[in-house]
């Protein structure tokens, strides 16, 4: 078993708080992404799991084991870095058993292993190749497969994919993805790229400034974030947010906006109303309508540029003080300073505090 259970970690460098007071369990199996922008702390993170950091203060507990004091070597655990940190001066197949060799794990095991391995990564054929004579991707590989024939009870990987092109990123998420299906170890994966983690982690831990702001499956995290940084953070483009007036009419929540009123499905509540009404609405690109005519539920808007990308158009439009992001169908046509309306999908509202940011919506 390898549940991960981080307990108040905290990290300093001086005066510099890397991790404030960060507490996570990770399940058995799991493949659990650490997301945020650079210098929120995953890194951190990552290396105090792998005890490469010396904590300040906390408790890292692997397989209901207490690891803190731990070195790396004593943990169970493998790493994938970003630098692929493969020998050059290796061939493919030594790199792959390099791990085993230092552990004096027998010459017939080795073999055994590093078979399983590549052919898991589909690398088979170039165990006689330097890395000099590899594509980066082919280099991932191997790194990868050096951390799997370990057989460690937790693989942890510090954004691997990020020296890739795109395309091939795109290839590597699947085969990453499916790796860990048949291997099932528990994963720790760190990335600033919000694609890799909606596409990869079973759930997603957010960080921001040395905290996790936020831990959910991919589906929450993405419609349902906890706070504006999260919506703002989550979304090619990202969530949209718009000041409003909260009011209850006729027994139910409604937005006001620009002489527009929005109402909420009765089923929602707010959990902290502010006083004056004041209140974020955000709403994803996918979930508004345009309209060529106004409506009692629709928000007017000016059109800023109309940008094609493929199967889907993304549309920028001024509402009020307000820059809106919606996206259209492909045969969409507009000009930009055309006066257009924007219908909001009530049951995909996210309504924030506006002056805290934290969302009030049920």
């Amino acid at each position: 078993m390898a549940e991960i259970t981080l307990q108040h970690l905290r990290k300093t460098y001086g005066k510099v708080v890397a991790i404030k007071d960060l507490s996570l369990d990770i399940k058995d199996g799991e493949f659990l992404v650490l997301l945020g922008p650079s210098g929120c702390g995953k890194t951190t993170t990552l290396r105090a799991l792998a005890g490469l950091e010396m904590l300040d203060r906390g408790r890292v507990i692997i397989g209901g084991h207490d690891v803190t004091a731990l070195p790396p070597g004593k943990r169970g655990i493998a790493m994938v870095f970003q630098s692929y940190a493969v020998f050059p001066h290796m061939r493919v197949y030594d790199n792959i058993v390099f791990g085993l060799r230092m552990r004096g794990v027998s010459p017939g095991e080795q073999r055994k292993r590093a078979e399983e391995g590549a052919e898991l990564l589909q690398i088979a054929s170039l165990f006689d190749r330097y890395p000099a004579q590899l594509s980066g991707g082919q280099r991932q590989r191997v790194a990868v497969a050096r951390a799997i024939v370990m057989q460690p009870d937790v693989l942890l990987m510090d954004e691997p994919l990020s020296n890739l092109d795109a395309l091939l990123r795109l290839h590597m998420r699947a085969e990453l993805k499916r790796i860990h299906r048949e291997v099932r170890s528990t994963t720790v994966y760190v990335t600033h790229d919000q694609v890799e983690a909606l596409s990869l982690g079973d759930r997603i831990a957010v960080m921001l400034e040395g905290e996790i702001v936020q831990c959910d499956t991919p589906a929450r995290i993405y419609n349902a974030p906890a706070n504006r940084f999260v919506g703002s953070f989550i979304g090619s483009p990202p969530m949209n947010f718009l000041s409003g007036t909260l009011r209850t009419v006729d027994g139910r929540l409604t937005i006001e906006r620009d002489g527009a009123r929005i109402p909420l499905p009765p089923a929602r509540k707010v959990t902290a109303a502010p006083a004056d009404g004041t209140v974020l609405v955000g709403i994803r690109p996918e979930h508004i309508e345009v309209t060529a005519a106004p409506a009692p539920e629709a928000l007017p808007g000016r059109v800023v540029v109309l940008e094609p990308i493929g199967a889907q158009q993304l549309l920028t439009v001024r509402v009020g003080d307000d820059i809106v992001k919606v996206s259209t169908p492909p045969e969409f046509q507009a000009d930009a300073g055309q006066q257009i309306w924007l219908r909001f999908n009530p049951d995909r509202i996210r309504l924030m505090d506006a002056q805290t940011g934290a969302a009030i919506l049920s």
